[in-house]
């Protein structure tokens, strides 16, 4: 009977078990079933919708265009042929899992751009990506994203502003002195990006947090963690099954993007520690501690710790990206970078120093057009991407349905030649206020437009004018050499990621004039 009795148990436990698993696995596929009926409606009522916009070709219905997006210089030769063929806008599918518009024309811009910020949300395709590295700020919506706002423009005031000056001149000084001796080593050929990002980090860390960091002679490993950071984000964006994060932070490029992050975030923690405790100016954590809404509330922790995040990266990453490529600029364009040194000599004639001050960044008309124009043809953001809750009207009696993923593409926009006469060109004339008056609104987006535009925009003009005119005033420059590729950098392979860079560097060739001489040994 005992026998009998375990063995009858163990058909029951058994038979238990596989009907559990029986109920379990139909289940499962209950749901998986009715999760790919609902994409599969899903698809087909966004093509519906969005047959008012032309669509390239497409693989097949299902997959779209997926794989096709690219963040390399085809990528962007890419956006071109689009252009060229659509004039202002098209649609793009990514398989049936995100609908999106690109566009890349002023008047279609416009519209989207400047909707209220209460019907603007920031989409999952790029900034979701972004969340654990830069919280909230970029990507909140609604009234928790315009109070965010309201509490950090006191930061970026006029006042605030001027007293940075200062700074941006040290900064650069400490770069070019570096220069000097590099190139007394015989050392004339160098990259950019590596020398700059130190310097703009270096500048940030001292306007945010008072901190001098030192960081400009020697290596640094937040600078290393950044590029690794949007090397990454870039690439999963480009993987579709890297998007699901049950997935992604199990892959390598996920433990990858953890260990980088860590970084980040540490420097970070330890900036604010360090201007919590060294007190010497008002500075943005000051602002960003004491400021307080209509309700008397301040700033969480949490909060204060993203917004530091946020203004580490794009304070110092993008203004980089703006510097190199402007120099590179002027590398190639021989004319252009003497008038402006001229204007920079004249400007400094007569003084005993050689520092920008804050009156002077309103008199260097042509090096601020030059400016301009690199920013044009090198925007340090790509594109920016929205979403809206309500269905948005453009031109042509087209409709973007709400919920649509838009992406705004500013390098699309900059080089449309419906837009812009010799779009691939550097032409600072485009920029010569004889022609400001026939240049369209929302054709220069190079910190985005509307109430969501970058709020960091004057302090990267300031930066970039001061150390344009300091470097100019120092060195002659012309176009570098690659050691990977052995050939001149006169031309380069764009690397459009989270901001633009360059791969394998951008490489320039520095000629100390004679206000290099009094360099430090």
């Amino acid at each position: 009977m005992t026998l009998l009795h375990s063995v009858l148990s163990l058909v029951l436990s058994w038979t238990g078990l596989c009907s559990v698993l029986y109920i379990f696995s139909t289940g499962l596929v209950a749901v998986v079933a009715l999760w790919t009926v609902r994409l599969l409606l899903r698809h087909t009522w966004y093509s519906h919708r969005l047959s008012c916009f032309s669509k390239p070709q497409t693989r097949s219905w299902l997959l779209g265009h997926l794989g096709k997006m690219q963040s390399t210089e085809e990528g962007l030769q890419q956006v071109d042929d689009l252009v060229q063929t659509y004039k202002h806008s098209c649609c793009w599918f990514l398989g049936p899992f995100y609908h999106l518009v690109r566009l890349f024309h002023p008047d279609y811009v416009k519209p989207l751009l400047m909707a209220p910020a209460s019907i603007t949300v920031k989409d999952e395709l790029i900034y979701h990506h972004l969340r654990p590295w830069l919280g909230d700020l970029l990507i909140s919506n609604g009234e928790v994203w315009s109070r965010k706002r309201r509490l950090l423009t006191p930061a970026f005031h006029f006042d605030i502003l001027k007293s940075y000056i200062a700074v941006f001149n040290s900064s650069s000084k400490i770069m070019h002195d570096k220069w000097c001796r590099l190139v007394a080593e015989g050392k004339t050929n160098l990259e950019m990006f590596d020398h700059v990002s130190l310097m703009t980090l270096d500048s940030l860390l001292k306007c945010a947090f008072s901190y001098d960091s030192n960081c400009q002679e020697s290596p640094s490993e937040y600078v290393s963690a950044i590029v690794e950071l949007s090397d990454l984000a870039t690439r999963r964006r480009e993987n579709i099954l890297h998007h699901w994060d049950w997935i992604y932070w199990k892959t390598q490029q996920g433990k990858r993007f953890k260990q980088a992050l860590n970084t980040v975030h540490r420097e970070t923690e330890t900036q604010l520690d360090v201007a919590l405790t060294a007190r010497r100016r008002k500075d943005f954590v000051d602002i960003i501690l004491l400021t307080k809404d209509e309700d008397g509330k301040g700033l969480t922790d949490e909060e204060i710790q993203a917004e530091a995040n946020t203004f580490m990266f794009a304070g110092h990453d993008t203004t980089a990206s703006a510097i190199c490529w402007t120099l590179y600029n002027l590398a190639r364009h021989e004319d252009y970078q003497e008038k402006c040194r001229q204007e920079v000599m004249d400007l400094m004639e007569g003084r005993d120093g050689q520092e920008i001050e804050w009156e002077d960044l309103s008199n260097l008309p042509f090096t601020t057009m030059c400016i301009k124009e690199s920013l044009r043809l090198h925007s340090p953001v790509p594109g920016v991407t929205r979403k809206y809750t309500q269905d948005m009207v453009l031109p042509g009696n087209r409709t973007v349905p709400a919920g649509t993923i838009c992406l705004v593409s500013i390098y699309g926009t900059h080089h449309n030649p419906t837009v812009w006469t010799n779009p691939h060109e550097f032409d600072p004339l485009h920029f010569d206020p004889s022609n400001k008056k026939s240049q369209a609104s929302h054709a220069f987006i190079p910190f985005s437009s509307g109430p969501r535009n970058c709020i960091g925009q004057k302090f990267a003009m300031a930066e970039l004018r001061v150390v344009v005119a300091l470097t100019l005033l120092r060195f002659r420059l012309t176009p570098g050499v690659n050691p990977e590729l052995g050939s001149s950098s006169g031309r380069v392979r764009r690397l459009p990621q989270i901001v633009l860079r360059a791969e394998g560097g951008l490489w320039l060739q520095l000629e100390p004039l004679n206000r290099c001489a009094g360099a430090a040994p």
